[in-house]
């Protein structure tokens, strides 16, 4: 059963149903086919997730300067652009010899 369903929505009159969160952003959309869409989003109001009746859904990160670092959907496709860990000022140890690694 579907959100219209629930809330008996009037589609013939009405037209498609829309949800919003308080910010104003849509979080849930339904047309008169039945086909749906619902939205999540992030402290700063960037789509982080979108998921679609069909099955397909897709999910993404933000960096504080809201571009997207992070991007990954149902058919396995990934892009991971987020800051991997600096190495620079580690010890290791190698046949018994300690050595501090810095980044060039």
């Amino acid at each position: 059963m579907t959100v219209g369903q629930l809330l008996k929505h009037d589609f013939k009159s009405k037209g498609s149903l829309f949800l919003y969160n308080s910010n104003g952003n849509c979080i849930y959309h339904e047309d008169s086919y039945g086909n749906w869409s619902k939205q999540e989003y992030d402290s700063n109001n960037n789509l982080i997730y979108r998921e679609y009746s069909n099955g397909f859904w897709y999910k993404q990160e933000f960096d504080s300067n809201n571009n997207i670092i992070y991007y990954e959907n149902s058919t396995g496709y990934i892009v991971d652009n987020r800051p991997k860990g600096s190495c620079n000022g580690k010890v290791i140890e190698i046949d018994g010899k300690k050595y501090k690694l810095s980044e060039i």
